[in-house]
């Protein structure tokens, strides 16, 4: 059985102390575009660049940067160097709701395997990004570990991608309202200070807004009432902390997830280049295995119009 490697895009944030950690050789890297015009592969690391200033400069809104896929000729050379060394590949890129890459990795495949016949290549959707991409990644991984086949770990992936949660609270939508990548926002949309929208993942790829929440206290009391309804086995699992210049958000919200959850363990990390110019500042989440995703989040909008529910009549009782 040939050895296979998984490389995700440079929208899953996995940075090189996460790729050391677990494994991952490469990551194919998108491009940002600066608001001067020059453009630059995604610092997947940020060696080169600071993310708290990086989100810092969009706090005005005024500095807007894009994102481009990778050149074809980089997925090609990325994907050949690892088919050169007999080794298979399943590439794992940002939802395809969000993206072209996975269109552009099913075209290098094609060309790739008339010179490589033998190999195997699966180009697989991850229906999320950032935390949710790193979660999938370690459980796949786990798997390989186990002795499992590209196959096997191919099928776990498209099985398993569905039961990826994100929750946590989101200062402001204006950066994913402006790029489209926030389904239902005309219904909870809205500019009042200390609103914040809660948002999981539907089953197009989408972030989906369920609820909103006035105040921090509230929000991260609903993050960690939701986690617990929609987990499982959490003392199985690595959940990931993602944020996007909000560090003490982040460490405060890791903190409750370990002392009233009990993972295996909890991963910080930031946002990253990729996904940070369509998310902005502000985004606090985290990202688990759990239940699994339901059409339209019918079942996770009940979930949490309960726990809004539970938390506003805890608030009368004071």
């Amino acid at each position: 059985m040939a050895d296979f490697v998984i490389i995700p895009d440079s929208s899953s944030d996995f940075t090189k102390d996460l790729r050391d950690r677990f494994g991952v050789p490469d990551v194919l890297r998108g491009m940002v575009y600066f608001p001067d015009g020059h453009a630059e592969a995604c610092d997947v690391d940020w060696e080169k660049y600071n993310p708290k200033d990086f989100f810092e400069s969009m706090r005005s809104k005024k500095v807007i940067y894009k994102t481009a896929t990778a050149p074809t000729g980089d997925i090609k050379t990325l994907f050949e160097k690892h088919l050169k060394e007999g080794k298979d590949i399943i590439s794992l890129s940002l939802s395809r709701a969000l993206s072209g890459t996975h269109s552009l990795c099913e075209m290098a495949k094609k060309d790739l395997l008339k010179q490589y016949p033998d190999r195997k290549i699966y180009c697989l959707d991850s229906n999320g990004y950032s935390g949710s991409m790193v979660v999938l990644i370690i459980m796949a991984l786990k798997l390989k570990e186990q002795g499992a086949s590209i196959d096997e770990v191919a099928q776990y992936i498209e099985k398993t991608k569905h039961c990826i949660h994100q929750m946590g609270s989101m200062d402001d939508l204006f950066f994913l309202v402006k790029t489209g990548r926030i389904s239902n926002f005309k219904a909870f949309f809205g500019s009042l200070m200390g609103i914040n929208p809660m948002a999981d993942f539907n089953r197009e790829g989408l972030s989906q807004v369920i609820h909103k929440f006035k105040g921090k206290k509230a929000a991260f009391d609903a993050t960690l009432e939701y986690i617990k309804k929609t987990i499982i086995d959490p003392q199985d699992q690595i959940i990931v902390v993602c944020h996007s210049n909000r560090e003490q958000q982040a460490q405060l919200l890791a903190q409750r997830i370990r002392d009233e959850i009990k993972p295996k363990e909890v991963i910080i990390n930031h946002i990253g280049m990729s996904c940070g110019p369509s998310i902005g500042p502000g985004l606090c989440a985290a990202y688990y295995y759990g239940t699994e995703i339901s059409e339209g989040l019918e079942n996770e909008q009940k979930i949490m119009a309960s726990i809004a529910d539970d938390i506003k009549n805890r608030g009368k009782n004071k």
